[in-house]
């Protein structure tokens, strides 16, 4: 098979329609199905049904298009991997984070990164995970920082930095600060301020208040900066979920409080992903050892 062919059967599997392929491949209709029926040839099944709406992939075909993804995946690789075979250049470093990482771990970071390697462009994009994981794996980014899973992705590497539990806080004035230990049911009348209705928190807090046979909390402020949602709920009878290590290094005109809700508390391991077998470049690689440098001086992890 040709290696043309497997670039032009990836576009096909991308669009479902074999114009709106030859558009984008540049190339006559014509042309793109002589190609599809080498490859078809080449591979001893059909690799596509045509539907009225345009083409579906058959189980041969699709097995074919996860091949052509990761043979581009290599490919974007050595386009990074190469440049840094040659003397000083590095090129650009992609990372997704969430936005605790984002405000209290990658400012240190990335300033020792640009200080020890100058010629790197560092991108950070700030996400959820259900945003930033699909991103890694089509090679869009290189490393992920903020929460992993208890179970490691086969296709992905996960090192973990530190821990931190998730807790339910107030304003040091609200009603719910002072007496007795709270449970679920003490809080079914609040509204909460929170970083982001899909994030791995909030969902868990939600399954949280549907075990205790209680109806979803109510949203009163989203956002995904932290100083503005945890200067919120200080000013305010808005609760909010957030990490212990947050709750701790507040600034004196921030006054909250750990409200100590039973089976609301929900343990998170922070760290670092990447796609396994994935080339890593020596600003990554660099990047990870600051990484760990930090969150060692930070926590102590």
């Amino acid at each position: 098979m040709e290696p043309r062919d497997l670039e032009y059967f990836a576009v096909i599997a991308e669009h479902g329609n074999l114009r709106r392929a030859a558009d984008a491949l540049n190339m006559s209709q014509p042309a793109l199905s002589k190609s599809l029926r080498r490859s078809e040839r080449w591979a001893g099944a059909k690799l596509v049904e045509r539907t009225p709406k345009g083409i579906r992939l058959t189980d041969a075909g699709t097995v074919l298009s996860a091949g052509a993804k990761r043979l581009r995946l290599s490919f974007d690789d050595l386009e990074r991997e190469m440049p840094d075979l040659s003397a000083g250049r590095t090129g650009c470093l992609r990372v997704g984070t969430d936005v605790y990482s984002a405000e209290h771990v990658l400012p240190q970071v990335s300033t020792a990164l640009i200080r020890h390697a100058p010629q790197v462009a560092l991108k950070l994009t700030v996400g959820v995970n259900a945003v930033l994981v699909p991103a890694l794996r089509r090679g869009e980014l290189e490393l992920i920082v903020g929460g992993i899973p208890e179970r490691e992705d086969e296709d992905l590497v996960q090192e973990a930095l530190y821990e931190d539990d998730f807790i339910v806080c107030a304003s040091a004035r609200h009603p719910l600060a002072h007496g007795k230990r709270l449970g679920i049911a003490d809080l079914a009348s609040q509204r909460w301020a929170i970083a982001a209705a899909d994030s791995r928190a909030w969902r868990w807090f939600e399954a949280a208040f549907r075990e205790a046979g209680m109806p979803a909390p109510a949203i009163g402020l989203e956002t995904s900066s932290i100083s503005l949602r945890l200067q919120a709920i200080s000013a305010s009878h808005l609760l909010g979920f957030t990490g212990s290590r947050v709750l701790h290094g507040l600034p004196a005109h921030i006054s909250l409080v750990d409200l100590r809700v039973k089976r609301a508390a929900w343990h998170l391991t922070c760290g670092i992903r990447y796609r396994r077998g994935a080339y890593l470049s020596a600003a990554a690689h660099r990047f990870i050892d600051e990484l760990k440098k930090t969150t060692r001086k930070l926590y102590g992890s």
